[in-house]
């Protein structure tokens, strides 16, 4: 019997296992959404501030955290969500979700977290700290020296500042500045117009504290303080003189604070930012928080005022805008109520007599933040600036930080006529302002300074140094998995790798050059660069592992980051795993990965260790494939829509702390760990009452002076 081609062709063929992986992966029900794992992680912050073995100012401290980490998420990625519905734009995330989805399960999850916030204030902290004689104290318990002296407080520091909007016709609702505490002012009675007194919108002076501490003279010991917003709600009748206040509410509206900045249509990215940074406190409302007791008429006018929905809504049970309690455990000095003080440590190898380019030439150096000085990156500026044998300094910076004394030392470095080359990423969320400010002053000592690539934020964490030595030039290099500003670096962990040697210190030099210049993708034999060989050179790592595992051998993939997105890195992890790959995965925020999937999952492992320092590390072993530190996560974005550089940690014995310190210490940690489990959840261990292990106490102790 004859049969054509083409009814061959017809024969439909069995999809190969690794085809139907592939598409049985991509099956929705194997992703966590990000937004809600993103607000998942900031639940785990907020339990900090629940534990009662983290010492009662940082509870404090965590509790503010986790209020202002929520302000961001609605500031960027809920307002994302909703300008999606708004436009009918595409929203696609693995889990398949739609953008309105999300929003509502948000304000499900989002409600209960401030419900816990504020209960956990209200019954716990404050309690707690009025036992340790820090009071904050409301209007009904003033005694009548504290009266007056709030009263003294009120009409010569407030009173001058405040401007109440009366709101009519003449007088039209006033721009109500992003995150900013108002009120809402109700009123009987006829004004000198002859006019009804009905609603008055008032805004609390951003120049001024939210809470003032009283002079010991009018209490009876111990630290004691009045909330800014008590002492205008006291005293509110003094703003309309021969009116009656009915109401006086507290309200605040949190905004859409992402900077939209088209770079194909621009001439001067600069001057465009600039442009746009004002437009940001007025960007469009997302949400309104309301004190408890503001009565439902006026939540309704506030929320048709900002054009928002009652599942924008969040009533408060204190005062408006926690995270400004943030600076309390900085105003007192209550050593028994805080972390114990510690003494960054200095890296053995950087810590002989030598200079650092001899140290650095002999052998690299690690550095391991924030239990070793940032100190050494200075030194290493600062030497570089002063020592006539170097001709050259190229640096990215992404965040530096205000008065940074690396930037000191750049400019410095670039009046005593050396070329300083500064890539300074101006889109930097929310250090705009911070980074123009940088750019224009090294500009005008000379230095050269590049704004990166249309399109592709430098997010790169590199710095080198061309040297004069003999008749040659030398380049020295650090690389890191963090930014190069000093006060993160005390609280972030991070590591940095210095080394002088050539492959390494030539792809820099190379990728320098994308940066700068107009250039090819160059071939990268020692670095991993996104957007060009970072995606696939990860891929390739994970498969290579598969690989081995099927053949009998061992093999082990264990990787530390921020986030974990992108779903070609998950499907190819999920892939691993099903080739018999162990796979721990040490996750601190997103993580849309469903672990413990039999058949698909079941030999990974995700844990999130949230501390004392803020885990920042990117760290990635593969059995076969070598250690790798990077300034990326392992996110769309970063992978593909930013310039990044991800390092190997070649000296053998610089790769074993890496590994111990970076990854297999996190974990053994079983006191600040959680497990996510395969219902989304993140469940915290019982803590053992003996054998009980921190990674970062651990560290702190064995690094740190």
């Amino acid at each position: 019997m004859y049969v054509s081609q083409k009814e061959i062709d017809a024969i439909p063929v069995a999809p190969s296992e690794e085809e139907a992986n592939s598409a049985r992966f991509k099956d929705p029900s194997l992703y966590f959404n990000r937004e809600l794992s993103l607000l998942e992680f900031n639940r785990r912050v907020f339990e900090q501030a629940a534990d009662t073995t983290v010492p009662l100012l940082e509870r404090l401290r965590f509790l503010c955290i986790a209020s202002s980490n929520l302000d961001e998420f609605f500031e960027i990625r809920v307002a994302g969500l909703k300008k999606h519905v708004e436009l009918g734009t595409a929203y696609s995330p693995a889990d398949r979700k739609t953008a309105s989805e999300v929003i509502r399960e948000i304000h499900a999850s989002a409600g209960a977290l401030v419900e816990a916030q504020y209960q956990l204030l209200n019954r716990d902290l404050l309690p707690a700290l009025a036992e340790q004689d820090i009071h904050f104290l409301k209007r009904d318990i003033w005694s009548a020296k504290q009266r007056e002296w709030i009263r003294t407080y009120f009409e010569t520091q407030v009173l001058p500042i405040l401007s109440p909007i009366r709101l009519d016709p003449s007088h039209p609702f006033p721009r109500v500045l992003n995150k900013a505490l108002h009120y809402i002012v109700t009123l009987d009675g006829i004004d000198a117009f002859g006019q009804a007194g009905g609603r008055s919108v008032l805004q609390a002076p951003r120049v001024l504290p939210r809470f003032i501490r009283l002079p010991d003279e009018v209490c009876e010991g111990g630290d004691n303080f009045v909330f800014l917003t008590s002492i205008i709600h006291a005293h509110v009748e003094a703003l309309f003189p021969g009116m009656e206040v009915t109401g006086c509410h507290q309200f605040r509206v949190t905004r859409d604070s992402d900077l939209m900045v088209d770079e194909e249509e621009i001439d001067d990215l600069k001057a465009a930012l600039e442009g746009e940074l004002n437009s940001r406190r007025f960007g469009g409302a997302v949400r309104l928080e309301v004190a408890n007791t503001c009565p439902d008429d006026i939540v309704s006018f506030l929320l048709a005022r900002f054009d928002l929905e009652d599942d924008d809504l969040y009533r408060v049970h204190g005062p408006v805008n926690l995270a400004r309690l943030i600076a309390v455990p900085d105003q007192l000095v209550r050593s028994n109520l805080k972390y114990p003080s510690f003494v960054q440590g200095t890296p053995e190898r950087a810590s002989q007599e030598r200079d650092l380019f001899g140290r650095i030439a002999d052998d690299d150096v690690l550095v391991h933040h924030p239990y070793e000085s940032f100190s050494v990156v200075l030194d290493f500026v600062r030497q570089a600036a002063n020592d006539p044998q170097v001709l050259a300094i190229k640096q990215t910076l992404y965040r530096a930080g205000a008065e940074s004394a690396l930037e000191d030392l750049l400019y410095d470095a670039a009046l005593a006529g050396k070329e300083v080359t500064v890539v300074v990423e101006l889109r930097a969320r929310f250090d705009e302002a911070a980074n123009i400010s940088l750019a224009e002053r090294l500009q005008s000592a000379g230095a050269h300074v590049v704004y990166g690539v249309v399109g592709y934020k430098t997010h790169a964490k590199m710095l080198m140094v061309v040297r004069r030595e003999g008749n040659r030039l030398r380049r020295y290099v650090h690389l890191a998995t963090g930014n190069y500003h000093a006060k993160t670096t005390r609280m972030y962990t991070d590591f940095g790798l210095f080394t002088a040697e050539p492959s390494i210190c030539q792809e820099v030099h190379d990728i320098f050059l994308l940066l700068t210049s107009v250039s090819q993708a160059p071939k990268l034999d020692q670095l991993l660069c996104s957007p060009f060989t970072l995606y696939e050179g990860l891929l390739e790592k994970i498969r290579l592992e598969g690989t081995k595992a099927r053949e009998g051998k061992k093999a082990r993939i264990i990787a530390k980051m921020n986030s974990l997105v992108d779903p070609g890195i998950i499907q190819a992890l999920y892939q691993a795993s099903c080739d018999g790959v162990e796979i721990d995965l040490i996750v601190r925020g997103v993580c849309c990965l469903r672990p413990g999937v039999v058949g698909v999952s079941d030999k990974i492992r995700v844990r999130s260790v949230v501390g004392r320092f803020l885990e920042h590390t990117r760290v990635f072993y593969f059995e076969n494939g070598g250690v790798f530190c990077s300034s990326a996560d392992w996110m769309p974005r970063n992978l593909h829509k930013r310039v990044e550089a991800c390092f190997p940690i070649r000296n053998p014995e610089l790769r074993e702390r890496v590994i111990e310190d970076g990854l297999l210490s996190y974990l053994n940690d079983n006191t600040q760990t959680w497990h996510l489990r395969e219902d989304g959840s993140y469940q915290r261990p019982a803590r053992p009452t003996d054998q009980a292990f921190s990674a970062q106490s651990d560290l702190l102790m064995r690094l740190g002076d």
